[in-house]
């Protein structure tokens, strides 16, 4: 096994120079110099962001403010698969997000994306054990909590990463049973307008299929468009974002349809596996700044 300086070491060399981050050398005395990289995309989410060649590193070369990883329970450890027949023990959540995560924003200076304050969501998708997984994720986030948002007794503190838990919902008991917590919870569109706060459930997450008919062919029913600008109006005004899954993601008008509806009625995280061509979109409508 490598010695853990050396495997430090070349975390930070593999993930600073895969996100365009560049570390100060130890002779620097004049004023930092000017962040290079990607502008952050404000919305743009990486559904699935494992399967790319090199995970976490390829959604930050986008510009990408938001990744999503799937995670199993297994033996002890947290493997990211998106199904048990693609686990493999050496992909685990530490080795492709929170060590490499850790290493960018210490070579940042406190951020993921140099010179962006606003923290990069991961989305952490629990695929089953929602008790036993959230459990184990939780003594895993508690080693890297220097870089993460926490709540304590409802108080929000942010850091450079927000860990936002989806999947199985077993895994809101143990959350909310917390007093600090060090991730947060992938709320539902039956979570609107309800007593859970913002600082519990900062996001809502919801299947565009089993929500909307609209799939970008032909004109947007009224109706529908007057439903999504409800929904987002309703979870803007609670302070939480909102997200929408299962939107078409093949390259073509109707894609780009869909794409232009979320972003007109305000929907905060536009969810893709196509990196660069979420990249191109958000480009040509000038959706670069930090995440809101």
């Amino acid at each position: 096994m490598a010695h853990p300086t050396r495997r430090r070491a070349l975390t930070v060399a593999l993930a600073t120079a895969a996100a365009g981050v560049a570390v100060p050398t130890a002779t620097a005395t004049a004023a930092p110099a000017r962040p290079r990289g990607p502008r952050p995309l404000r919305h743009a989410h990486a559904h699935n962001d494992y399967l790319h060649p090199r995970p976490l590193l390829d959604a930050l070369a986008h510009g990408f403010t938001s990744v999503e990883a799937d995670i199993f329970l297994v033996d002890g450890e947290l493997l990211v698969a998106h199904e048990p027949a693609g686990l493999d023990p050496t992909r685990t959540l530490a080795s492709l997000y929170l060590d490499p995560l850790a290493a960018l924003v210490r070579a940042g200076h406190g951020s993921v994306h140099p010179g962006h304050r606003a923290p990069l969501q991961l989305l952490i998708d629990i695929k089953a054990d929602g008790v036993a997984a959230y459990r184990e994720l939780d003594r895993q986030l508690r080693r890297h909590r220097r870089i993460l948002t926490r709540c304590s007794h409802g108080r929000v503190r942010p850091g450079a990463v927000t860990a936002v838990i989806s999947g199985d919902r077993a895994a809101r008991g143990p959350m909310e049973a917390q007093s600090t917590r060090y991730a947060f919870y992938d709320g539902r569109l039956d979570d609107l307008g309800t007593p859970a706060p913002a600082s519990f459930a900062p996001l809502v997450s919801a299947n565009w299929t089993q929500t909307f008919g609209w799939l970008g062919a032909g004109p947007f029913p009224r109706a529908e468009r007057d439903r999504l600008r409800t929904l987002v109006a309703a979870a803007h005004r609670e302070g939480r974002r909102i997200r929408f899954w299962a939107t078409p993601d093949l390259p073509g008008p109707e894609r780009t349809a869909v794409w232009t509806e979320l972003l007109a009625a305000g929907v905060d995280h536009l969810n893709t596996d196509d990196l660069a061509g979420l990249r191109r979109f958000l480009r040509a409508r000038r959706d670069a700044g930090p995440t809101p």
